[in-house]
This record gives structure tokens, sequence and C-alpha cells, in this order.
């Protein structure tokens, strides 16, 4: 790296160092979270930052200045708005069109914020502590701020061996997977409690989910987060509510009929204060319902198959043994395994408009995590792979699903590169085919994290606490 590059760099590091009090400032003291067209800024390093302002560049934005974001940074600060999501960049975009100076700009978009108050904080019980309670757990302990919004009060499990807290602590700070935990992670055996970043969670031992007193523990209305799996019934998972201070139950897996299958961005304003059980479906219908309503909107989904490509999960078996299911008993780490897949007829509970349209079948292929998916479409729309990709990666930063689709071009990238996504899906643009009616797709996702972000924002509305989201999001249609 010559002089000129390296005084470069160090000049944006520094800008960025400037902006990390700021955002941590405007989230502890105004509840306000700052982000890059949806890229979290809060928790960053300098590093982190700088490379999330060249990363949205990439995606074919106008450069970002970090001049800019920091001026904004500053702006807010001194506003001091209410409880709300920010785009910083949007603002920059903004200003940009409109010609206004920053104060005036900030004045118009900050309007809906003003006086805005952050949610009573809501307890949350995670029911199970296996890959997506654990991620969950770090979520909540990340977004924890100032005493309102989602508050992580205690995990229930079977208790496995003596030393049990101390390996669900473990656990939670090492993962092999997704690193390690960012923060301290410590045990308090003598009340049985796991203190991470200085949020107590209580273990309860329980194998029974309707019989616990959680008001024991101070915990009161709370909503339990059933992340076994056990249940996916309304009769099974019912039980929870039978437990003395609970209010509604979340599931982390597709539920049966009559449960409403949730998939955040499409389906979540049907959420209602009557719905005290509901399921945030299944990692893969949350990856590919929103990037088939956005194909469905501009194009028309005549029909269609889903092929996933799935990595193995810790319902098979590691080496040959006996598995009740078909094929999943062969070795996960040495075969490409065939199984079924219910994620196809399942996007039909969030999109009705596509009821007997899909068909769908996966295969389980010998990795941790990020799976993808191949959605193969006839569409009543005749369409070209630049027209569709300029199309998606619009939505991906615009639109009201910004939050759940992603958008990536790039020769180079694996399934590795988007371990800790918090987008519910990534099109993969130079993979897209489109010939006439005919569109294939592939749609990258972290079944492990990037599902977990969709269950947290179920949570959220669930419990009113999702703040109002500035500059509003505004529509894209496939013209403009």
């Amino acid at each position: 790296m010559n002089d000129a590059h390296a005084g470069d760099w160090t000049a944006r590091e520094e800008l960025a160092e400037r902006m990390i009090p700021l955002i941590s400032a405007l989230k502890r003291e105004n509840d306000v979270v700052t982000s890059l067209h949806g890229h979290r800024l809060l928790g960053l390093s300098a590093t982190g930052i700088v490379e999330v302002h060249d990363r949205v560049a990439h995606l074919g934005h106008a450069e970002l200045s970090l001049d800019d974001s920091l001026a904004v940074l500053e702006a807010l600060r001194e506003l001091a708005p209410g409880a709300s999501s920010i785009d910083v960049a949007r603002i920059v975009e903004g200003m940009g069109e409109g010609g206004e100076s920053l104060g005036a700009y900030l004045d118009d978009v900050l309007a809906p914020a003003v006086g805005a108050v952050a949610a009573e904080p809501t307890d949350v019980v995670l029911y199970g502590f296996g890959r997506i309670g654990r991620l969950l757990a770090r979520i909540l302990i990340a977004h924890t701020g100032g005493g309102s919004g989602l508050r992580l009060r205690a995990i229930v499990v079977r208790r496995g061996s003596e030393n049990d807290l101390v390996k669900r602590a473990s656990l939670l700070l090492r993962d092999s997977v997704h690193g390690r935990f960012a923060g301290s992670v410590t045990v308090d055996e003598e009340a049985e409690q796991i203190i991470a970043n200085g949020t107590r969670i209580q273990v309860i031992y329980s194998d029974d989910p309707g019989s616990i007193d959680y008001t024991a523990y101070g915990i009161r209305d709370a909503i339990v987060v059933d992340n076994t799996g056990r249940w996916r019934d309304e009769a099974g998972l019912s039980q929870h509510l039978n437990s003395t201070g609970v209010a509604r139950v979340l599931l982390t897996a597709p539920g049966k009929s009559p449960l409403k299958n949730i998939v955040h961005g499409i389906n979540d304003a049907t959420i209602e204060d009557a719905d005290r059980i509901l399921s945030a479906a299944s990692c893969t219908t949350n990856a590919i319902t929103p990037v088939l309503a956005a194909i469905d909107e501009a194009y028309g989904v005549v029909k269609g198959h889903v092929e996933t490509v799935h990595s193995f999960t810790n319902d098979q078996n590691l080496i040959d043994n006996f598995h009740k299911g078909d094929r999943r008993g062969r070795s996960a780490v040495l075969n490409m395994v065939i199984t079924e897949t219910g994620a196809a007829k399942a996007v039909a509970k969030a999109l009705p408009q596509l009821e007997g349209k899909l068909t769908g079948s996966s295969i389980r292929v010998p990795t941790p995590d990020v799976s993808l998916a191949v959605l193969h479409l006839t569409i009543s729309r005749p369409a070209t792979k630049e027209q569709v990709n300029d199309y998606l990666r619009r939505v991906s930063l615009h639109s009201k699903l910004r939050q759940q689709i992603d958008y990536v071009e790039s020769p180079e990238v694996v399934s590795t590169d988007f371990v800790g996504s918090h987008r519910a899906g990534i099109v993969d643009g130079l993979a897209t085919i489109a010939d006439d009616d005919t569109l294939i797709l592939y749609v990258w996702y972290d079944n492990e994290f990037g599902y977990s972000c969709q269950v947290i924002r179920v949570l959220e509305v669930m419990a009113g606490s999702h703040p109002v989201v500035l500059p509003a999001r505004r529509e894209v249609t496939l013209d403009a």
C-alpha cells in the first residue's frame, strides 16, 4: 500500500471512530437504532463501519461519504429524536435529491419520531437453548438498552449434567460457526443464572411446559419462544399458556393449521392481540417468500419449483446409524442427502395467491450453515436478466422488503460469505437466468442467523416494540 492510500484509509478510520460514540449514545439515550441501507451500525468497530460504507457502494449505489454519515449522526445527536430506526444512508441520498439543508431535511424526516417513546419492556423466555435459541439470545442481548423493548429473562432446558450451567454458558460464549460472543459471559451458580453483558438470564430446569411459575422469577406476561420443535400444533403449544406468567407463544418452526405462520415483511400485519400462539415458519420459507412476493408483484408467478441445497442439521446422524427418517440415518458429514421440504407449500400460508403453484424438494449437504434455494419459475410477463436484477437490487435497498431481501453481484462469493447475514435471503444476481417467461433465481440464506433475525422481528411485532422506520420506505416497481 502506498503512502497516499494509507493516508486515505487512516482518515476514513478516524471518521469512523468519531461515529462510534454517537451511534452508541443515540441507542442508549434516545432508543434510536442507526443503519446504512439496513446494515446496522451499532456495535461495529471503526473498520466495520468503513467496510459497510464500501459494501453499500458495491450494491450499485452512489458512493457514500463517511463525512456525510458523520454529519448526519452529529445532527441526529443534537436533535435527539424519539425511539426510531433511522437509515443514515437514505437521509444522505434524500438531501442530495432535494437540495435542502441538513437541518431542514431532518426536520421533515424526523417528524414522525417527535415525542415517540420506547415501548414498555416485554419479557421473553426461550424454551430450548439449541442453535436457534442461542442465536436469539445473542441478538436479544445485543439489542438490550434503556430498559425498553424485548428483555431476555430466562431459558428453559432439561438438566444435562452436574455442570450444566457452565456448559450452557460456554455454548453461548463460543460458537464454531458464528464465532465468539461479543462481550462477557459468566455464571452465578447459586442463583442458576447466566450473566451476559450485564443481562441476567435465569436458567430454569423443567421438562413440563405447563407447570412453571415464571412469576417466582419476576417474569410476567412473557412471550415464550419454543425452539424445541417438539410441539407444532395448537394443542401441544398451548401447554405453555398453562404456566403462570405466560401471555403468548411463538414457535420457531412451521406450525400446523390453524396456527398463523408469519413471515415478517409479508404477513406480519395479520398478527392480532388475540393471537396467543403463532409460528415464525421455517428458515427456507422466510428466505424464499419475500423474493417470490416481489417477483409475483412485478411479473406474476404462474408456477414454479423450489430446490433447496440445505446445510445439515442436528436431526441427522454424524455417522451411519438407525434413523426413523428416510436417508437421514446416513452420515451427514459425508453425504448429500435427498430429503423432503414443506417450504414450497408453506409459502401459500403467507402468500395465499401462490396456493398450489409451487413444488419443492431438498438436498442436505455437508456444510454446517448457510443454504441455497433455487427458484425455477414460470412467469406471466417476459423478463430479462438485467431487468430482473435491477428490480431486485432496488427492492433490497428501498422497499418494504428491505429487511428481508439482500442482493449481491460477485463472481467470488460462496456460502461462508453469508454467515451472519441479517437478511432472510440474498439474491445472487450473477446466477440469475431469464429467458422470456422462464426465470431462475439463486437465493442464499443463513438458515440459522438470518432466520433468527426474522424471529426477532416477529417478536417485536407481537410486543409492539418495533420502532418507527425513517425515512419511510418507498414503493419499488418494475419500471421505477
